[in-house]
């Protein structure tokens, strides 16, 4: 589940990985602000521990996708985020105007929560499945929308899209 890692010096141990500033504080960051993008991981890094390089935050994001730590989630025309709630198979929910992403648990039964209609012989353990729409907020500004509400709705949107990224310190 996601929420602040208790101890992420000792989940690298266990799973081989060198313990590094930059591999803590990348962790840290996505356990902080879950769907985040690789710049504003490295925003929040940078706010952490000082300089470092947007290659470094994705060879850090590589090592600990690859291992499971973390997930990335790639929506269609949007950049990769990334979160720590792995293993368990849930979806996302996103919302076409502000672009917040939210977890939604399967719709039905365990992983891979879906079945494949045309068997191809592949064994299938995982379903991406990713809902777009409107969110509560963005609906209902949508539902008032005279001039004044519309250009609010602009700059809550771009509000909204700014605070998806860590904040500076």
């Amino acid at each position: 589940m996601p929420g602040v890692i208790s101890d992420p010096a000792e989940l690298l141990r266990q799973r081989g990985i060198q313990v590094t500033a930059q591999r803590l504080a990348v962790l840290r960051a996505v356990s902080v602000h879950p769907h985040v993008t690789a710049d504003a991981v490295a925003d929040a890094v940078r706010t952490e521990i000082g300089a470092i390089s947007l290659q470094s935050v994705y060879d850090a994001l590589s090592v600990l996708v690859g291992e499971g730590i973390l997930r990335r989630i790639q929506p269609a025309g949007s950049p990769a985020r990334f979160e720590d709630r792995v293993g368990d198979n849930h979806h996302h929910v996103i919302c076409r105007v502000c672009g917040q992403m939210v977890d939604i648990d399967c719709a039905i039964g365990s992983a891979p929560c879906l079945v494949a209609a045309d068997e191809r012989g592949y064994e299938i353990d995982e379903a991406e499945v990713v809902y777009w729409g409107r969110c509560p907020d963005c609906l209902a500004e949508s539902r008032s929308s005279t001039p004044e509400s519309t250009a609010r709705r602009s700059q809550d949107s771009a509000r909204r899209r700014r605070s998806m990224r860590p904040k500076q310190a």
